[in-house]
């Protein structure tokens, strides 16, 4: 007898909730300037319509003075940061911190993908030279040739800076190794040590999803490219 009555609690209450979601979801679409800042937070990676919701909910709830504030730093990091003029890294100024740093090899440069590999490199507080983002790497089925990546701005320092060692740390994929032997050939008559990082990091991995003692060692121990390629 308790059976039967119990289901029906728990079925009742099942529909209470379905009905109170509903009841929910139609409130959120009663305001639309509510549903646009829910879509446009929905747009950030990893970001789904329920997390947008409750972010945009939280910021609801803050008072008028934080949410323009943080509105303003949003607008400012976009309007006013630039790109490093030497190396491609995000910078307050035409030169980055680590650029205008003197205490670090200004002769050592490590070529990365992108800005995320700069930031996971220098997590590992274990470089103390330079960086050159590429911006990409080359990848035909993509539509990114040579032409499209900060190459030539790399060849151009390399000549004009003396550069006595070149590392390479790209993600261990084709399109990576691809990138390095185009590079190497292109400065192989140059006097520059070429060098990648050692392969720690699984092919076919991400460089930016590497924890730092892989990196870290990977950095150590790099290797002659020549020597990489040629195993391959």
């Amino acid at each position: 007898m308790l059976i039967p009555f119990f289901n029906s609690i728990i079925t009742t209450l099942f529909l209470v909730k379905a009905l109170l979601l509903l009841y929910l979801c139609k409130m959120q679409l009663a305001s639309s300037l509510l549903e646009n800042a829910v879509n446009e937070f929905a747009k950030l990676p990893g970001i789904g319509k329920k997390t947008a919701l409750r972010l945009v909910l939280h910021l609801l709830k803050q008072d008028t003075a934080e949410v323009s504030h943080f509105g303003e730093t949003i607008t400012k990091m976009r309007t006013d940061i630039q790109f490093c003029h030497r190396g491609g890294n995000v910078s307050d100024a035409a030169v980055c911190s680590i650029c205008a740093n003197s205490f670090r090899n200004q002769r050592l440069i490590c070529v990365v993908e992108n800005i995320r590999d700069v930031i996971a490199i220098e997590n590992t507080q274990q470089f103390s030279g330079t960086y050159h983002v590429l911006g990409g790497i080359i990848s035909p089925l993509d539509g990114v040739g040579p032409e499209q990546l900060n190459i030539e701005s790399l060849i151009n320092r390399i000549q004009t800076e003396e550069t006595e060692e070149l590392i390479f740390a790209l993600n261990p994929n084709i399109q990576g190794d691809t990138t390095i032997y185009y590079i190497q050939k292109k400065i192989q008559q140059l006097p520059c040590k070429i060098t990648t990082i050692a392969r720690g990091i699984a092919f076919g991995g991400e460089l930016e999803y590497a924890d730092e003692l892989t990196l870290a060692r990977s950095l150590t121990n790099r290797l002659p490219v020549g020597s990489y390629i040629s195993n391959r």
